[in-house]
């Protein structure tokens, strides 16, 4: 073995701050602490993108890594609690059509699966059962009345319901930053890097920042955004186009101050247009809605007046910034000493908000499977680069799901969407599985699923999509009535005692969660 195969890893250098670049930092950081040498060289002046506002549950436990707290964290970053997903109009654009991803999983799941169940009850003629969300679970009832997850007496991280957050972006990297600066050791430098400089097997040797210097370590990380300065332009991987399956590639996005006792919604609000959707993001002092869609299908004119009309009154006064998606991602995520994370990474539409996931499962691995010298690097890329990919793969098909199961037939862009040529042959192969056998976790036995069984349950049934009943799944009758029960008095329980998020974050401005 050489002795750059041999060379220990002892330094990290992030390239990028925001929210992807802290994220890193802090997870490395916590893990590893002064064993190894952590600097993110960032050019504040820059700014961030600040997009991504919705979170999953397992942010959770990633700022639990790091060493933040949760009022700290909701607090820092004007944060409200985000319970799931509300998709209205997607199915036929009527007013009264929308549907439920809700983040608790359906009752008794995976042991018992209530789906062969429900699918009988709906094919019954006159049916009058309720939506699938709602039979099994309890969570759309909490969303419908804005009613948060947990109570003031829950321990931080902790809930009554799984939950995940709604944030500014901006303010969670300001948090992030502090915090690994001034506590877990993180060396921050304030400079714009003009230069990369490769060594003679391709490795990165060092970046060249305009008033330091090089800065050199022994690995890598590329947090600079779309523009992928290290991955992409130094070492050229290429960037792969997945426009060709996912159509937006653009977003108009605003920011809509709300009165301080309006309820803020207890989930993501996505709303179908004709040439793509909206989001409504609630936070305490303001709305983040954004029109998605596609260039291909309507100019900016179009769109602008649709998301007039969705905001409202105040829309006049407002300030839309146009952000142009890039769908797609790189063909190799780590390269010789360089992993991307983040924008440097790919972006999709955030139709599942996988932006800020695919962040901390990224910072995460890199953090835990640190190679101990640079020989090893190449075996932990190739790992990583495998179960990178194939994530980014599910989210794209899941992302497609929630279109191709339209009926909506009042513009291109969805009739298009239902293009065969567009539908990944992998998915078009589970839809025709899925007549016959509902989607159950033997669909996904892979450790890097992104996106468990019941999520694909809760879109299809949710868009319209049945499940033809059969003799051989229905053995637990009884067992499932007495789940359909549980469920409902469940929903009559909670929604009887639990605060809304609006009265629950005004208790947490002037109280704490308890900590375990």
């Amino acid at each position: 073995m050489s002795a750059t195969e041999n060379r220990a890893i002892r330094s990290v250098c992030i390239v990028g701050g925001g929210s992807a670049g802290w994220l890193t930092a802090g997870l490395i950081a916590a893990r590893h602490g002064p064993d190894l040498a952590v600097t993110l060289v960032e050019s504040v002046s820059r700014g961030t993108i600040g997009v991504g506002e919705g979170t999953w549950p397992t942010m959770r436990n990633t700022l639990r890594k790091i060493g933040i707290g949760e009022t700290d964290f909701m607090r820092f970053c004007h944060a409200s609690f985000k319970q799931g997903a509300k998709f209205a109009r997607w199915r036929t654009g009527a007013a009264d059509d929308f549907y439920y991803h809700p983040l608790v999983l359906p009752e008794g799941f995976p042991d018992l699966d209530l789906a062969p169940y429900w699918n009988a009850q709906a094919a019954a003629p006159g049916n009058g059962v309720p939506s699938f969300s709602d039979a099994v679970c309890f969570q759309e009832a909490l969303c419908e009345q804005s009613l948060a997850p947990k109570l003031m007496t829950s321990p931080e991280y902790a809930g009554v319901a799984n939950y995940a957050y709604h944030l500014d972006a901006v303010k969670l990297g300001e948090l992030l930053a502090r915090h690994c600066v001034d506590t877990l050791g993180v060396t921050h430098i304030d400079d714009e890097i003009v230069d990369v400089t490769l060594a003679e097997n391709g490795d990165v040797a060092a970046v060249v920042g305009k008033r330091n210097g090089p800065i050199a370590a022994d690995l890598y990380v590329d947090c600079t955004g779309f523009a992928a300065r290290l991955l992409g332009e130094a070492l050229g991987v290429p960037f792969i186009d997945r426009s060709d399956v996912l159509f937006i590639d653009r977003a108009l996005a605003v920011q809509l101050p709300v009165e301080e006792d309006s309820p803020i919604a207890s989930h993501t609000i996505s709303t179908a247009q004709k040439h793509g959707w909206i989001w409504d993001i609630g936070l305490p002092t303001r709305r983040g809605i954004g029109y998605v869609w596609s260039t291909r299908h309507a100019g900016a004119d179009r769109v602008e007046e649709e998301l007039a009309a969705y905001v409202g009154p105040g829309f006049a006064k407002l300030t839309p910034r146009e952000i142009p998606i890039r769908s797609g991602h790189r063909e190799l995520f780590w390269k010789n000493n360089v992993v991307a994370v983040g924008l440097a990474a790919g972006f999709l539409e955030p139709l599942e908000a996988s932006a800020l996931v695919l962040i901390e499962l990224s910072a995460d691995y890199i953090a835990t499977s640190m190679p101990a010298t640079r020989g090893a690097m190449d075996f932990v890329a190739r790992r990583f680069n495998t179960m990178t990919r194939y994530r980014w793969d599910r989210i794209i098909e899941f992302l497609k799901l929630h279109y191709i199961l339209s009926e909506r037939e009042d513009t291109a862009f969805w009739r298009d969407n239902r293009d065969p040529a567009t539908i990944p042959q992998d998915l078009q192969d589970q839809l025709a599985l899925w007549r016959d056998n509902p989607p159950g976790e033997h669909d996904f036995a892979s450790a890097h699923e992104m996106f468990p069984a019941a999520s694909y349950q809760y879109v299809l049934y949710g868009m319209g999509f049945r499940t033809r009943p059969r003799a051989g799944q229905l053995a637990q009758r009884d067992a499932a009535e007495d789940a359909f029960t549980r469920t409902a008095a469940m929903k009559r329980k909670l929604t009887g005692m639990m605060p809304t998020n609006r009265a629950l974050l005004g208790k947490l401005a002037q109280h704490r969660f308890p900590t375990l």
